[in-house]
């Protein structure tokens, strides 16, 4: 009864003053709350759960939920080039394939040195030589060598024809009759070849033309400054021509080397000799191989 009589008691004016003090209370904490729901971010709802970049959500209810998806790149094949195998002295079957054996004969100082020099300066003086005209896809032009053929029938590569020399100088007989003495193979045709400096060049090529038969026996001697001599495998089918992957060779022929290429080689294998920069003393090769009148006759 006090309190009700003190608060009764309490003039008008006071009594205003109070309801309009709960009043701003009771605004303050109602706008307090509110701010409090809008900036407090909701946890009961999964939309609005944070994520981070890239996460995806699954359902808990999908049989495939659990299953990750990863992309992965398709794993290539690296095919690397091999490295040319350098070839010594010796005898090396170098491919199997079903056109035969592949297989070169290496003998260094087939001709001692001081003989060599000698025999060079013969060819040099014996021989015609003359700088022919070549085509390729169509195009003539200069060949960057010297050349000359002997024998009695006309030699035609590359779409060229050589016409032969039929008198074989006495030091070309000579080197003619010693090959065949030491390695049991007959000859009746040679090509020269001079080779200036190292400039002097031949394109990959092989000794393949209907006139030589089949698996012809090449035999090659070299004069003068060492140059190499690089062969390379025919690719198969699937490559579609394509060198790169083949496996190749480098042979160094030196002053009176002698090289001998029988069996499969011309068939599966082709063969250049490249520009060099590092030597300008002239080289002389003599390729001594047997022609056909036609592929199915006798040799002359």
């Amino acid at each position: 009864m006090k309190s009700s009589e003190s608060s009764d008691s309490k003039p008008f004016s006071f009594r205003m003053e109070d309801k309009r003090r709960q009043a701003r209370v009771q605004g303050a904490w109602a706008a307090s709350a509110k701010n409090r729901a809008t900036t407090q971010p909701a946890t009961n709802c999964r939309s609005h759960l944070p994520q981070t970049p890239g996460q995806n959500w699954r359902s808990k209810e999908h049989p495939l939920s659990d299953r990750q998806f990863v992309f992965k790149e398709p794993q290539q094949v690296v095919r690397v080039a091999p490295e040319p195998r350098v070839i010594e002295e010796g005898v090396y079957e170098i491919s199997l394939s079903p056109t035969g054996i592949s297989r070169v004969r290496l003998y260094p100082g087939f001709v001692d040195v001081e003989e060599a020099n000698w025999i060079l300066e013969q060819l040099h003086r014996a021989i015609p030589w003359k700088q022919r005209m070549g085509i390729r896809e169509d195009i003539t032009y200069l060949q960057p060598r010297l050349t000359a053929w002997y024998g009695e029938l006309p030699y035609t590569y590359s779409r060229i024809t050589m016409e032969p020399n039929p008198h074989w100088p006495p030091v070309l007989s000579a080197l003619k009759h010693r090959i065949e003495k030491n390695t049991g193979h007959t000859f009746n045709s040679l090509l020269c070849n001079l080779y200036r400096d190292e400039k002097d060049s031949v394109d990959w090529h092989s000794d393949d033309e209907p006139s030589l038969g089949t698996c012809p026996v090449i035999a090659s001697l070299s004069f003068g400054a060492t140059r190499t001599f690089e062969m390379r495998k025919k690719p198969p089918p699937e490559e579609n021509g394509d060198y790169t992957y083949v496996e190749r060779m480098k042979i160094p022929l030196d002053h009176g080397t002698l090289l001998i290429m029988e069996g499969a080689t011309q068939a599966d294998w082709q063969h250049r000799v490249p520009k060099e920069y590092h030597s300008r003393e002239p080289r002389v090769n003599l390729t001594f191989r047997t022609i056909y009148r036609d592929p199915s006759g006798t040799p002359r």
